[in-house]
């Protein structure tokens, strides 16, 4: 990749540029990228609210004493921000550097590295939010949601995906090949996905399990999404938004550091 001697720089507003190239490249394809969180959550409830909750009964939880399928519909669109935003920024962010050289040909225009892997990161954030607006149009069928509580979910979405972006963009600048992905696939992504408060209360693990899913950031979306698809007191919220705000604050330089390592000496 083409490589310029120059100082870092803040993003200035042309990162919007490489924003909306991807959003150009993402209408080509849109009916392939709405299938996944219009029919997953549809086969999620189908499964769950069908067959499992029938074994589990009510939840009792911070959320109070609810159905399974309410419990798990709000844990839907959170893995989906989780899923949308760290994809986004690490297979097709590493296609675009890496095997499409779209990031070597951006720098051969003013853009600086700072503005187009900021670009890159918000649209892992904007990926998340379509995302969770298609999942909330689902999931509102089946009656799960309280309106208009429930609009929340978009900006939990945002901030949500602009986590998992960040992180997904630090993971991309030191991954020797797209191959080497799977780790922190099985590493970070899976064990979230599984213990996350997801599928089950934190109150059913041991205390230090407990302890360690309040250090990951998908606890955090999953109690945003709860707290507004269930019409629950914002208040309670404002740990999850600190960590997640915190989050951002901390990976967002350090992915822009990151990929300058690796882009630019």
């Amino acid at each position: 990749m083409n490589r310029r001697p120059v100082s870092p720089r803040l993003p200035t507003r042309r990162l919007l540029r490489v924003w909306q190239r991807n959003w150009l490249v993402y209408r080509q394809t849109w009916l392939i990228s709405f299938l996944p969180p219009l029919l997953e959550p549809c086969f999620y409830l189908l499964a769950f609210g069908i067959g499992l909750a029938q074994m589990v009964g009510p939840v009792i939880s911070s959320a109070g004493t609810i159905s399974y399928t309410a419990f798990i519909a709000p844990a839907l669109v959170a893995i989906n921000i989780m899923q949308s935003a760290f994809f986004e920024t690490t297979y097709a962010s590493f296609v675009r550097m890496y095997y499409q050289k779209t990031f070597a040909a951006m720098l051969a225009t003013p853009l600086t590295l700072e503005e187009i892997i900021t670009g890159e990161i918000l649209w892992g954030a904007t990926k998340a939010v379509i995302g969770s607006a298609l999942m909330l149009i689902v999931i509102s069928c089946f009656g799960l949601f309280h309106f208009p509580s429930a609009l929340l979910l978009l900006p939990a979405a945002l901030l949500g995906g602009l986590a998992f972006a960040c992180a997904g963009m630090v993971f991309t600048a030191i991954v020797p090949a797209i191959e080497t992905f799977n780790l922190p696939v099985f590493l970070f992504i899976t064990p979230m996905f599984l213990f996350s408060g997801t599928f089950f209360p934190l109150d059913n693990l041991p205390a230090w399990a407990q302890f360690v899913a309040q250090l990951l950031p998908l606890t955090h979306v999953v109690e945003l999404c709860r707290a507004a698809g269930l019409g629950h007191p914002l208040p309670a919220t404002a740990p999850a938004l600190a960590y997640l705000t915190l989050w951002c604050l901390i990976l967002f330089p350090l992915a822009l550091i990151a990929m300058r390592r690796r882009l630019i000496h």
